[in-house]
């Protein structure tokens, strides 16, 4: 069971530690990398999602491997650019269109963000 401290935040607001990939990549766990590329490969509709894609060193991570919807997210390549470790840092965060369309599916993340954003106004 993880505790309070072994959270490692994204910058959308998921916690990566909580990631199938990124524990996988981890724990070196093959089954996991397995069983998730079947569940994503399904939930997402894409078959090619394979168990080796299923390997990450979080969101923050400068360096390979990062799975493979991070190398291409959006809200990720915006907080890097900015140098931000989370979008509530962000002084366009309300506003931001990319934040919200991705917090619209993923509500916890946005719940994450606006608790950042709370601490740096």
């Amino acid at each position: 069971m993880k505790n309070k401290t072994d959270k490692k935040i994204s910058i959308c607001g998921l916690d990566c530690a909580d990631c199938p990939a990124f524990i996988a990549r981890q724990n070196n766990n093959n089954e996991l990398r397995e069983k998730t590329a079947r569940k994503w490969a399904k939930e997402f509709n894409a078959p090619e999602i394979k168990p080796e894609d299923i390997n990450c060193l979080g969101c923050l991570s400068l360096v390979e491997p990062l799975y493979s919807h991070c190398k291409v997210c959006e809200v990720r390549k915006c907080g890097l650019d900015r140098q931000l470790t989370n979008c509530g840092e962000c002084k366009n965060y309300d506003d931001c269109g990319k934040a919200a369309s991705l917090h619209k599916m993923i509500p916890e993340a946005k719940a994450v963000c606006d608790e950042v954003r709370q601490k740096t106004t």
